[in-house]
């Protein structure tokens, strides 16, 4: 689970201040994480300053294309993109660890299909990433802010579902996973009347574990616990 939780902006005149609602939690960085951050960051790293992208050029070709919100430690990350090669991967974290982490393991396994972006992932969505560009989007254990004060501070709200639909292409999912299950049903209130959007469930709520998404130690914990997660995938259709 990332550390760190992304929401968008709320309805502020342009010259106020957007509120954003990371918890940054500092910690120092293993000699493996300074490693990626400080070698990784300058091969595979991109910048929110360096505006809208071509990620055909970025990548050096066309291929189906993957953001990940808040990667955490990145182990997920990295596990997808060594399992397919032919797909490129761009995730985006704030906390320094997790994005050391993960660059120390894209040079350790020699990948060429995944770039990083250490910054506020809504802010790369809306300055960076070109309409209809991308295959999936993914949202995996967003820190569901238990208390109903806090719920305004929670990623998905109808401005962040539209967000990523403006992201996707037609035909392209946003996949979100969570382990605890009042977030699931908020997540399938805001997602079910959400514009544009089709739910992939058959019942209209939550799908099974795809097979792509890796299965973190947190969640065999949880597992061993009885604890569930609740994965919805909702198609971008218009």
């Amino acid at each position: 689970m990332s550390d760190i939780e992304q929401t968008p902006a709320e309805e502020t005149p342009r010259h106020m201040r957007a509120i954003k609602s990371f918890v940054m939690r500092a910690g120092r960085m293993t000699e493996g994480q300074q490693r990626g951050f400080d070698q990784g960051l300058p091969k595979f790293g991109l910048e929110l300053s360096d505006g809208m992208q071509d990620f055909d050029t970025v990548f050096g070709r066309q291929a189906p294309r993957t953001f990940e919100i808040g990667f955490g430690m990145g182990h997920s990350t990295l596990e997808m993109a060594a399992a397919a090669p032919e797909q490129d991967f761009i995730g985006v974290e704030v906390h320094r660890p997790g994005v050391g982490a993960l660059l120390n393991g894209v040079m350790t396994q020699n990948l060429t299909n995944l770039r990083v972006y250490s910054c506020d992932a809504l802010e790369v969505l809306r300055q960076c990433v070109p309409d209809a560009s991308l295959d999936r989007v993914l949202l995996f254990f967003p820190d569901p802010w238990h208390k109903a004060r806090h719920n305004k501070r929670r990623i998905v709200q109808p401005a962040f579902a539209e967000l990523v639909r403006q992201k996707l292409k037609v035909g392209g999912v946003l996949h979100m996973a969570t382990d605890w299950e009042p977030y699931a049903e908020y997540m399938l209130e805001v997602m079910n009347v959400a514009p544009g959007y089709r739910n992939q469930a058959a019942d209209g709520r939550c799908v099974e574990r795809p097979a792509e998404r890796p299965v973190t130690k947190f969640e065999r914990r949880g597992e061993r616990l009885g604890h569930g997660v609740w994965d919805l995938k909702f198609e971008r259709i218009d």
